[in-house]
């Protein structure tokens, strides 16, 4: 599929949220990079022309700081077809077929709630415009077990497996690829990544901000729904997965279904949910509402390289600072020479994910001066800066339109992710407030093993 050409991209929900927020700059991107020169048909009910939609097209790009009449973007524009019309209407999917041309490679993304995926993937086919089609689509890849497995049923009426890429923008990010290239493309780095030294993993998504007008869906979601299922998950695939075998990423999703099979459920003793000052008075909260704002979980691999190995994983609103970090502790030295107590085990591997790039290995080493006092110290590496970091977007749909599949969710693997978190969805975990500011409710203490603390990324 990789080798197949596509003769253009439609998008579903072109005039939505994503679209204007990340879609659009994508796709300059995308351009500039000689990746995109097909037709790009946006398909909406907004009662526009195509004026309108490349207008507003113009507006995203302003919005993201980016000149409309910069060579790629204006390519981009030029791009663009239009559809206006109902999802239910056989006549908008004809309209898409006569927009994107005679080509029989289609790239479809569709950027609308789950709900109408089986209505669009029906369009789609009936319109004679499935065969050897690829389709995007965005998650959430269903709200428990049972709708992830229906949903998946659904799309596969009238898609096979190898043609459906599930989009986890966190997959795109640039330090989640540059954690595979700290993992595997350093012998010193992953010989140590295993049972045999690491004493601890820890995984915190820190959100220095409120659900603010999202209080209507986010109550309806929840962290272990919002972004531990999915995002936690799958950068914890990353940090357990066994390198890929010779066939390089083309095994990738293979090992990181196998990690993520691995995983025990989690248990309601293992599991502290929490939930903000305020969060019930946002506007669309139900009065009362048990909704998490916060989850922390520790759970384990029933895996060679892993058994015993305990794993952390927290995720909040309202804490300190916004950053997500993976911490790996590393076990004590098997004699304490110097007497250094609790400090000999001060030894960690620190990437950070989001929002900037970053790999820190923490040694001790001694502070200068009379005595034996330890001193651990960070060997740091910081990577690009921001204006040089490609949009997650760009390098998902890149991937896409060249058919590279090991940037996205496979269905097995996001199936038995939700097998991993059903045991505590909905009020089975009792909610404990907590204060803005702070680092979420103190029972998340206790999920920690015996002689460390959670690590609390720097802002």
């Amino acid at each position: 599929m990789s080798a197949r050409r596509v003769d253009a991209l439609v998008i579903f929900g072109a005039t939505g949220d994503l679209a204007k927020l990340e879609t659009f700059p994508a796709l300059v991107g995308l351009v500039d990079r000689g990746v995109l020169d097909v037709p790009v048909v946006g398909v909406a009910k907004s009662g526009w022309g195509l004026k309108q939609f490349r207008d507003y097209a113009t507006a995203s790009l302003k919005l993201n700081d980016m000149d409309p009449a910069s060579p790629a973007a204006t390519r981009m524009l030029g791009l663009l077809r239009y559809v206006d019309g109902d999802l239910d209407d056989p006549a908008t999917y004809q309209a898409m077929s006569a927009a994107m041309g005679e080509g029989q490679n289609v790239l479809f993304y569709l950027e609308v709630p789950p709900p109408l995926f089986g209505r669009i993937a029906e369009g789609i086919a009936a319109a004679g415009r499935a065969a050897n089609a690829r389709v995007m689509v965005e998650k959430p890849f269903g709200t428990d077990l049972a709708s992830a497995v229906a949903l998946n049923a659904t799309m596969h009426k009238y898609f096979p497996e190898e043609s459906i890429y599930r989009v986890d923008h966190w997959l795109g990010l640039e330090p989640v690829e540059n954690l595979l290239f700290a993992r595997f493309a350093n012998s010193i780095v992953e010989t140590l990544l295993s049972r045999a030294h690491v004493a601890s993993i820890q995984i915190t998504m820190a959100e220095a901000f409120d659900v603010a007008d999202r209080g209507s869906f986010y109550d309806k979601t929840g962290a272990i729904r919002d972004v531990l299922q999915n995002h936690m998950l799958q950068v914890l695939a990353t940090v357990l997965a066994d390198p890929p075998d010779g066939t390089g990423l083309a095994s990738w999703r293979d090992v990181k279904s196998q990690i993520i099979g691995a995983l025990e459920p989690l248990s309601p003793q293992a599991t502290v949910r929490g939930q903000y000052d305020g969060y019930l008075d946002v506007p669309g909260v139900a009065a009362g509402s048990t909704t998490e704002t916060y989850a922390a979980v520790r759970l384990t691999a029933q895996s060679w390289r892993w058994a015993d190995v305990p794993i952390l994983i927290r995720a909040g609103k309202c804490l300190p600072v916004t950053a997500t970090e993976v911490v790996f502790r590393f076990r004590r030295p098997p004699h304490d020479v110097f007497g250094l107590g609790p400090e000999a085990g001060a030894s960690q591997l620190r990437v950070r994910i989001y929002p900037d790039d970053q790999v820190g290995l923490t040694v001790v080493g001694k502070r200068p001066g009379p005595g034996l006092t330890p001193e651990p110290r960070e060997l740091a590496y910081c990577g690009q800066a921001a204006e040089q970091v490609m949009r997650p977007y760009d390098r998902l749909i890149g991937a896409a339109l060249s058919g590279d599949r090991y940037l996205f969710a496979r269905q097995d693997t996001v199936e038995a992710a939700w097998r991993v978190v059903q045991p505590v969805l909905g009020d089975v975990v009792p909610v404990h407030r907590y204060a803005r500011g702070g680092w979420g409710p103190a029972q998340a203490g206790a999920l920690v093993p015996g002689g460390e603390v959670w690590h609390d990324p720097a802002g």
